[in-house]
């Protein structure tokens, strides 16, 4: 075998996955993505991208409709950004299903699809009297969820933790006490609160059977934080 097939080979190993080069899902894109131009890494436009990756892999399994699924991937964080700038005092997926409301307007889909896309955006986070209705809304929302647990989920947590300003861990305070966005919101207090619940909550069978490996990694990797933190491996 050559140099240049086996450099021709790495090359195509090293290609991102297929991306959308036009129609509607392609236009979604490109409109989503200028929103994540000063994105904070936890939640950045490679988190979308992994959720919209997620989705081709549960979408399909699930029955999906994935014009209205994909669209609504891209687009399930384009709130984010001004949630973030005032530290999660107001809700992202009801921020970004009103700039998902004005971005589908005017594009070629039917009342239906617009308005299943933008349940989507809306039911994602699930934090209120919105639970996702739609097979489209239930796999948006646990490919969110999946992309929150697993060593992406630690991987994220921490990031998210030192985007904050918090410190690696504080054993001397209860994690369900702890203030969130505080120096004491840490990697393992997310877990402790937030990701250890996340695997009962994912709506689809083939999400539960991807959460439940996830789910098995964390409880692993932070049994052994604690042990190490503590000295005792």
């Amino acid at each position: 075998m050559s140099l240049s097939h086996v450099n021709q080979k790495n090359m195509q190993l090293q290609t991102p996955l297929a991306e959308p080069v036009d129609g509607i899902t392609a236009h979604i894109r490109r409109l989503a993505q200028a929103f994540f131009n000063q994105a904070r890494g936890s939640h950045d436009w490679e988190h979308t991208l992994r959720v919209h990756r997620l989705c081709l892999r549960i979408g399909p399994i699930e029955g999906a409709d994935m014009e209205v699924l994909e669209a609504a991937a891209y687009l399930h964080d384009i709130g984010r950004a001004d949630q973030d700038a005032v530290n999660g005092s107001l809700c992202h997926a009801v921020k970004g299903a009103e700039k998902a409301r004005m971005i589908l307007a005017s594009l070629p889909l039917d009342k239906e699809r617009k308005q299943n896309i933008i349940h989507c955006v809306r039911a994602h986070r699930f934090r209120d009297d919105h639970p996702p209705t739609t097979i489209e809304a239930k796999v948006l929302f646990d490919a969110d969820k999946l992309d929150a647990i697993g060593a992406v989920g630690v991987a994220r947590a921490y990031l998210f933790a030192g985007e904050l300003g918090a410190c690696l861990h504080n054993p001397h305070v209860l994690p369900e006490v702890v203030q969130a966005y505080s120096k004491d919101d840490t990697g393992h207090r997310e877990f402790v609160v937030k990701l250890s619940k996340i695997k009962d909550r994912i709506l689809t069978a083939e999400g539960r059977r991807i959460a439940e490996e996830r789910h098995a990694f964390m409880v692993s990797f932070f049994e052994r934080f604690l042990d190490e933190y503590a000295g005792r491996r």
